[in-house]
């Protein structure tokens, strides 16, 4: 450095003039090349579909204006524009890349919609797949630096172009989304795709029609019900993973039950669909494969068939506290609970033996009620979900915090050494969560003539077949698994007990949980006939099920559901090879 150059020099050369847009370009470049990756995995898919000159074709050219646009942002002298489009390109891209990254595979618009309305689970992903998702803050942090920074004065035709093509380019594939049901956006800049979905999730806000629900158009047909009626939902539980269900599962408390109330088991279920919203929503408001979409939009709750019923309501919920809502609950179904029951000073270690004490209570207590529970069960991470009296299975994962719901487990990477010990954790999960879970409830309740539906959202994938990923649900091209839940029918009245007893041998591995609506409503004394009109058959119809579950449950923007069917003898059984073969293990 010469003796008459200023001490911020250096600092001058590399912020101001042609180099400052250099920098920014270079910032621009590093984040475009970070997602190469799903570049080329788009490229190779298109290879293996038919038109491939037209559809490569299409996508180049689709990629190339978006890199153009990227550089064009940068290159807005408007200080406002220019860091409005940096935010929101950056979150897009931080959005997407974490989905993409963890899971293996593109995010579609469906995907999007249920990451936006499962945003109250984002610390859980976090402790999770932390590692993944840092890599995705940062290289949204480097497209907003480098689009963000003030540029250069720029002269010449193609540095207009390029500020130009900047957010029409964006709203072209905004409106190509739409009229493509929310698809064509795969190995597109991620910030692209994210900040077009969030346009389109925006335009569908806007223009949803937010009319009342309607009021219940039919009446019980019987007296008010003598006793309880109980759904258990518990989260993220593999049905083939539990003792009643296969030789290699985990104890459950329900093969051999401690209790004298009879115990149905329908075996391996279709859930409604791989992920958490649409599954307890459907849950809650009914519907069939043909209606579902009308029905939770404008039908009444199951709360509201409840108290028409004469039965006091009662939500038990294990994985929130503080009241918040989950799964797309609102004031207006809060409005219709009469008691809410959560655990805010109980450890997530403790909440699934706190609801079965809480339950039992509530069993014991003589009143006629409809009880819906949510259970902390499988839920990620399960590296810390038991206590040391339950780690049973191993090799398992590092166990680090006492408190589960920050327990970041090792980074599982894909690969299957660690997905072995992934599925020991997960196993002692359940062996505490769902087997110790009914030991309480049975040791401490007086069920009686009490119906209690037990089942889960979804299923889980564990890569037992070596596939790419890190994810166990909730992806947009599944396998089988993530939609294979447990279904029991514990109790009920006495007069019913043959009834039951048929239809679980009867219908054993062949139904879904879309029968558990109507199910309920016969519970609370509803017509059968009315309720088939709407919502379908229940447990004990002969009707067949065509045993399928939804991958795309949202189908927005004109898009249809998407059914995937569960061939029973492809379902993938727990490996026995995955831990020690101890006799205590393998004869609990």
């Amino acid at each position: 450095m010469r003796e008459d150059q200023p001490k911020n020099y250096l600092k001058t050369m590399l912020l101001h003039g042609n180099n400052m847009n250099t920098l920014k370009i270079l910032f621009i470049g590093l984040s475009v090349l970070a997602g190469a990756q799903e570049f080329i995995r788009r490229f190779v898919t298109l290879f293996e579909t038919g038109n491939q000159l037209i559809a490569l074709a299409a996508f180049c050219i689709l990629l190339v204006l978006c890199i153009l646009s990227l550089v064009g942002a940068g290159l807005i002298r408007n200080g406002i524009l220019r860091w409005s489009l940096a935010v929101f390109l950056a979150a897009g891209s931080m959005m997407v890349d974490s989905y993409q990254w963890v899971v293996g595979d593109f995010m579609d618009y469906e995907a999007f919609i249920t990451m936006i309305q499962s945003a109250e689970n984002i610390g859980e992903a976090a402790a999770q797949h932390g590692e993944v998702i840092t890599l995705a803050v940062g290289k949204s942090i480097i497209l907003l630096v480098g689009i963000g920074l003030k540029p250069a004065v720029t002269q010449g035709i193609f540095a207009v172009l390029l500020k130009l093509l900047s957010v029409p380019v964006i709203l072209v594939l905004a409106l190509l989304l739409f009229f493509r049901g929310g698809e064509g956006a795969s190995g597109l800049p991620s910030s692209h795709s994210g900040l077009s979905y969030g346009l389109l999730y925006g335009y569908e806000y806007l223009t949803q029609d937010h009319s009342p629900r309607e009021a219940i158009a039919i009446k019980p047909t019987r007296a008010k019900p003598a006793a309880d009626i109980v759904l258990i939902v518990d989260e993220s539980i593999a049905g083939a993973y539990l003792d009643i269900n296969s030789k290699t599962g985990v104890y459950s408390g329900l093969a051999n039950p401690k209790t004298k109330v009879p115990v149905h088991n329908f075996g391996l279920a279709a859930a409604i669909t791989n992920c958490s919203v649409g599954a307890n929503v459907t849950l809650r408001y009914g519907g069939t494969r043909d209606n579902y979409r009308e029905t939770i939009k404008s039908k009444p709750s199951i709360w509201a068939y409840a108290k028409a019923a004469k039965l006091e309501t009662i939500y038990i919920d294990a994985q929130r506290t503080g009241g918040v809502y989950q799964n797309l609950m609102d004031d207006a179904e809060r409005a219709l609970i009469d008691k809410w029951d959560q655990f805010d000073e109980v450890s997530v270690l403790y909440r699934d033996q706190a609801v079965a004490g809480r339950l039992a209570d509530y069993l014991n207590d003589e009143k006629q009620q409809f009880i819906l529970v949510n259970k902390v069960g499988g839920h990620f991470p399960v590296s810390d979900k038991f206590p040391n009296s339950h780690a049973r299975y191993a090799p398992m994962l590092k166990r680090q915090f006492t408190d589960v719901s920050e327990a970041p487990p090792d980074n599982l990477d894909g690969r299957q050494s660690n997905w072995v010990l992934y599925r020991n954790s997960y196993r002692n999960t359940l062996l505490w969560n769902v087997g110790g879970f009914f030991d309480r409830l049975f040791a401490k309740s007086e069920i009686g003539d009490a119906m209690v539906i037990y089942t889960s959202d979804h299923g889980q994938t564990f890569h037992e077949r070596g596939e790419y990923g890190e994810a166990t649900h909730c992806t947009s091209n599944p396998e089988i698994e993530e939609g294979v839940v447990p279904l029991i029918l514990i109790g009920g009245p006495s007069s019913e007990q043959a009834r039951w007893a048929k239809a679980a041998k009867a219908n054993h591995d062949k139904l879904s949980n879309y029968r558990i609506f109507p199910t309920l409503l016969g519970a609370m004394g509803y017509a059968k006939r009315d309720i088939e009109e709407v919502y379908g058959f229940d447990l004990s119809s002969n009707e067949p099920d065509p045993f399928t579950f939804n991958v795309n449950f949202n189908a927005r923007l004109g898009g249809d559901p998407i059914w995937m069917h569960i061939p029973s003898g492809k379902i993938a059984r727990p490996p026995l090879s995955d831990f020690s073969k101890k006799a205590d293990l393998l004869d609990q």
